[in-house]
């Protein structure tokens, strides 16, 4: 019998479950589905035990499938999405149905917290400053807004670290995931009793910490009849999503510089950090690494997933393919004409939901290519917005493209060129959960330590040529005069 180990991502549309050989070579996969609910404007949510019948779902059918292929599972590793909140009462059952990341209820929670804790010293001490989708201030809401619901919590639990506590009995956190909760200390990695304190609030409400590869406990009996996997499996703390798709990926605080950028619905630049080292006006995320050390994390709302609206709603009908043609007919620039892709709001650096998108300069020589080719320029010049922030915070010498829009040579030639830092590229495609079960690896001592599994297992990288065009840094200037134009709009200046 051959061994693998299991990694599972629980995303915010499903769970996907993979198996990977100690060498990294994935095996076999599944996915299961679960609806999210919105309940009232600006609200998301899901109920827990969805993500429990789906993991349920996912991991009988890869215990099938690798029983079929003569695989052994060692481990089990967790990651997912982050900053939500699972609220249980003192039986560990589950109290409401769970807010996730990307839930806007929490504006008067997150003012409360900087009227206790100054900004700048939320920062110094959490790497962030109040984030409307991050886990403590749902819990300030709670206790506002169900305060009969949040005396009967005793405990608040992480989606992935939820699904864990299920799957073993046994509730505990790791610092990659409880970075992005608002109430960690960064330095110390553990929770901040005087932050908390000054918020009327209890560490005794937060689970234990552990490291990212570390066993939470065995799978739980019932658990092993319900999918086939065999009772007492280890089953890894793992991480928080974006720092697991960093470990597949090889991405460590040991090499510096090293970072990726993603062009997925969203547009995600990643950088390992040795020290923790936060942008004093709080403009993009500072979070713990799954591999002990630390990482700036910047997210651009609307990348790919802007053209995507433009395919399915302005272009019906017609392919990727043939809008990329179109747009690389069209000069740099596109002579004049810009993008703001602030369609859903958006996060780093402006940390402003209000923000709307637009095109600018539009004239009658202007034709769908320029509309096309504007709109690429657009989602690089945001994601240059992010990169200039963590320029004096950090090295920078390789970034890993990723993701859908990282596909299209035309979209990176222009990232490239904006950017003005080294690209590469790599054939791993498996995301987060590929990361979980690497530490899953580590956690049931295939390998000794992160930075062992990370020398055998990470990917190759294939440089990008550099591109460089003259036109870019005058429109980047222009895309900045632009931004400051949409954010008077949105805010009725």
């Amino acid at each position: 019998m051959k061994p693998v180990s299991i990694g599972i991502d629980l995303g915010t549309s499903g769970l996907k479950a993979l198996a990977l050989t100690p060498e990294g070579h994935s095996v076999a996969e599944a996915s299961a589905s679960y609806p999210l609910l919105t309940p009232r404007p600006g609200w998301t949510e899901q109920n827990p035990s969805d993500w429990l019948e789906a993991a349920r779902r996912a991991l009988g059918e890869l215990a099938e499938k690798l029983e079929a292929a003569g695989h052994t599972p060692v481990a089990l590793g967790l990651c997912g999405q982050m900053h939500g909140a699972v609220f249980l009462d003192a039986w560990g059952e589950v109290v409401r149905p769970a807010p996730l990341w990307n839930d806007q209820r929490t504006a008067e929670a997150c003012a409360e917290i900087e009227a206790a804790i100054p900004r700048s010293e939320l920062i110094r001490r959490t790497g962030n400053p109040a984030v409307t989708g991050f886990q403590l201030p749902k819990l300030l809401w709670l206790r506002r807004a169900e305060g009969e619901n949040f005396a009967r919590t005793r405990r608040v639990l992480l989606p992935k670290d939820y699904l864990a506590f299920a799957l073993t009995g046994n509730a505990t956190t790791e610092p990659s995931d409880a970075s992005g909760t608002g109430g960690l200390n960064l330095a110390a990695q553990d929770w901040d009793s005087e932050l908390l304190a000054a918020l009327g609030l209890g560490t005794d409400l937060f689970p234990e910490l552990i490291p990212s590869h570390g066993v939470v406990g065995g799978l739980r009996a019932d658990w092993a009849w319900a999918t086939g996997l065999p009772e007492g499996l280890p089953v890894v703390a793992g991480a928080g999503d974006n720092a697991a798709a960093a470990i597949g990926l090889g991405l460590s605080s040991a090499r510096p510089g090293v970072g990726s950028v993603s062009l997925g619905t969203s547009g995600v630049i990643f950088l390992p950090l040795e020290r923790p080292t936060p942008d004093p006006q709080g403009r993009i995320h500072l979070f713990c690494h799954a591999d002990g050390g630390y990482h700036l994390l910047g997210v651009t709302l609307a990348a790919a997933g802007s053209l995507l609206w433009y395919r399915d709603r302005l272009t019906p009908g017609v392919a990727f393919d043939a809008l990329m043609q179109e747009a690389a007919a069209v000069a740099p620039g596109s002579e004049g004409l810009l993008f703001m892709p602030y369609l859903a709001g958006e996060r780093s650096p402006h940390l402003d939901p209000d923000l709307r998108g637009a095109w600018l300069g539009l004239s009658l020589a202007h034709t769908r290519g320029h509309l096309t080719r504007a709109l690429l320029e657009g989602v690089a010049f945001s994601l240059k917005d992010v990169l200039e922030v963590m320029r004096p915070l950090a090295t920078i010498r390789q970034l890993l493209a990723i993701g859908g829009g990282a596909r299209s040579e035309l979209w990176l030639s222009i990232l490239s060129a904006v950017l003005g830092a080294p690209l590469a590229r790599t054939p791993i495609e498996e995301g987060p959960a590929r990361g979980a079960a690497l530490l899953g690896l580590v956690g049931a001592g295939v390998y000794q330590s992160v930075a062992e599994m990370l020398e055998a297992t990470a990917p190759e990288a294939q440089a990008i040529p550099a591109h460089s065009e003259p036109v870019y840094a005058a429109a980047y200037e222009r895309f900045k005069a632009a931004f400051r134009a949409v954010g008077s709009l949105a805010r009725g200046a």
